[in-house]
């Protein structure tokens, strides 16, 4: 007999399989021996009163055998000799559309301009240690992408646009834990994910798929308003239906889209800093006990949100037990970033604090910025570029004005501008900093003196207004480091809401975080599929 059970426990029993399964025999009523199983199918943690509870939704197996697994695995064909398609980018929206494209027995041929994700390590590595941005192997570009090496949380708002249950099995399948399956905030640490993105390459080529590193697109092949391929930096052309999911740090695709006349638009973004606390305080703070999070709970997350001069500041990636790293994608740029890894365990927690910036901003509250970083005569972009409304760019060099003005504040190394939380707030210079667990090193800067204003004048409105609801949470145990600036796209490739096909151009399917339709790893995942679907429609499959 089988029957499903929701509960309300203890953490420490949660966390036990043998309190549980007393817990289970005596809420059912039954004998002892005739619990054969349980599984999990939801859990969440209620954190709202001062006594924390595990909210647990299981299946409880009486008499009977449970199933030997969660899932039916997915079955991946040989597609060696089927219709070739061109995948550029191997990020999550790129490897679940290859994945996809072998379930609909076409044949993926992914094209990464980066490393695979073990060589990417020693890369990424000297960027901490030498100071050294390689631009086609960073955190942002490489096998598995941004996500690779940026936390692997799977959480996402994104629910009617594909299957989050199927994307969490395909992972599963290749080598995560269950875990995802059921818990509230899925997580796989970064320790772990790039296993997984192996096994999932591996599968590919399994499966008769090809998978090429170091190969940067350059340019489509068009004919007739129908793109037939891609040409890479060497030289070769690959020929198919093209799968565009290059990430959100491709400004290079984005500058050849545009220079080549092809739909893009400018799309609002979020700016602002990575804030960093110690773990023990963020406990203390969201379970409201002074042992923070002690022998049964995880590392305690959290989520912020308000409005300030009509625009939303908000947390954003929120990585508890985890760590700032260095996010650049070349050179005179500083970019942070926050990953954790499985077991959440470091003594830090740290999380994007953001401000809602659109497009229109760039004709109001941020255009001195703008204007002021255009007295560098090594800026990318001209004086025009920035003034003109039309320019789908404009909020890509936003990105690249913040990041550069980083970088020289960091005294034109990976060393990030930071200043103490309360002196933010207080718009005074901290005269040192708490230990970080940023490796290549902070440096004493009055970010908000230099960064834009309507940014830092929006932060400082909403670090008020969270350190009113948890109090606490504004200190000077907190470190604020420069800057927060790739939380999305900052264009849209735009295309066809029914054939995913870009508006301009059959035959090319803008996917992705960087093609602005996704915000994360599963969203991104979900677009990848979708976009392989609607490849195999255009073949007639």
């Amino acid at each position: 007999m089988q029957k499903t059970l929701s509960i309300r426990v203890h953490p420490s029993i949660a966390a036990q399989d043998r309190e549980l399964r007393r817990y289970i025999v005596r809420e059912l009523g039954i004998d002892a021996r005739s619990l054969s199983d349980f599984r999990i199918r939801k859990r969440s943690i209620d954190a709202r009163q001062r006594t924390v509870f595990v909210n647990l939704t299981m299946d409880i197996y009486i008499n009977e055998p449970a199933p030997q697994a969660y899932f039916e695995p997915i079955f991946y064909p040989d597609v060696s000799e089927a219709p070739r398609v061109v995948v550029v980018g191997a990020g999550p929206g790129g490897l679940f559309a290859a994945l996809h494209l072998i379930e609909c027995g076409l044949c993926p041929v992914v094209l990464e301009r980066g490393k695979d994700v073990h060589e990417r390590r020693k890369d990424i590595a000297r960027i901490s240690r030498e100071h050294l941005v390689d631009s086609e192997s960073n955190y942002s570009f490489g096998e598995g992408g941004a996500g690779a090496y940026s936390d692997g949380k799977l959480y996402t708002r994104s629910k009617k646009r594909g299957s989050v249950e199927k994307i969490l099995r395909v992972f599963c399948q290749h080598g995560a834990s269950t875990d995802i399956l059921y818990d509230a905030h899925p997580h796989i640490g970064t320790d772990r994910l790039p296993r997984i993105i192996e096994a999932m390459r591996d599968q590919i080529r399994r499966s008769g798929g090809e998978v090429h590193f170091q190969t940067r697109v350059d340019a489509l092949l068009i004919n007739k308003e129908k793109v037939e391929g891609v040409r890479t930096s060497a030289g070769k052309e690959y020929l198919g239906p093209v799968i565009l999911a290059t990430g959100h740090s491709a400004r290079d695709v984005y500058r050849y889209l545009h220079q080549t006349g092809i739909a893009i638009e400018a799309k609002g973004i979020a700016v602002g800093v990575r804030l960093e606390h110690p773990a023990h305080l963020i406990d203390q703070l969201q379970y409201h006990s002074r042992e923070g999070r002690g022998s049964y709970l995880p590392a305690a997350e959290y989520s912020y949100v308000s409005q300030s001069g009509g625009r939303g500041v908000y947390s954003f990636c929120m990585c508890p037990g985890g760590i700032v790293v260095p996010a650049a994608s070349g050179p005179q740029q500083i970019v942070v970033n926050g990953m954790s890894p499985s077991n959440r365990g470091s003594s830090w927690s740290n999380s994007g604090m953001v401000v809602e910036t659109r497009p229109e901003d760039l004709d109001g509250e941020l255009g001195p910025f703008l204007k002021e970083a255009m007295s560098d005569e090594s800026f990318a972009a001209t004086h025009e570029d920035i003034q003109e409304p039309s320019n789908p760019l404009r909020i890509m060099y936003l990105q690249e004005a913040i990041e550069k003005a980083c970088w020289q504040q960091g005294q034109y190394r990976q060393t990030a501008p930071a200043q103490r939380m309360a002196d933010f707030v207080n718009r005074r210079l901290s005269a040192d900093l708490p230990a970080s667990s940023y490796s290549p090193g902070l440096i004493a800067s009055p970010l908000h003196f230099w960064m834009p204003q309507a940014v830092t004048r929006r932060l400082i409105d909403g670090f008020n207004q969270f350190g009113r609801k948890s109090h606490g949470f504004l200190t000077n145990e907190a470190v604020v480091i420069a800057a927060e600036t790739r939380t999305s796209a900052p264009v849209r490739i735009v295309r066809d809401n029914n054939s995913l096909q870009h508006i301009g151009l059959s035959g090319l399917f803008p996917c992705g975080e960087g093609a602005g339709y996704a915000g994360g790893i599963v969203s991104a995942a979900i677009d990848g599929e979708r976009c392989a679907e609607a490849v195999k429609n255009l073949l007639g499959g």
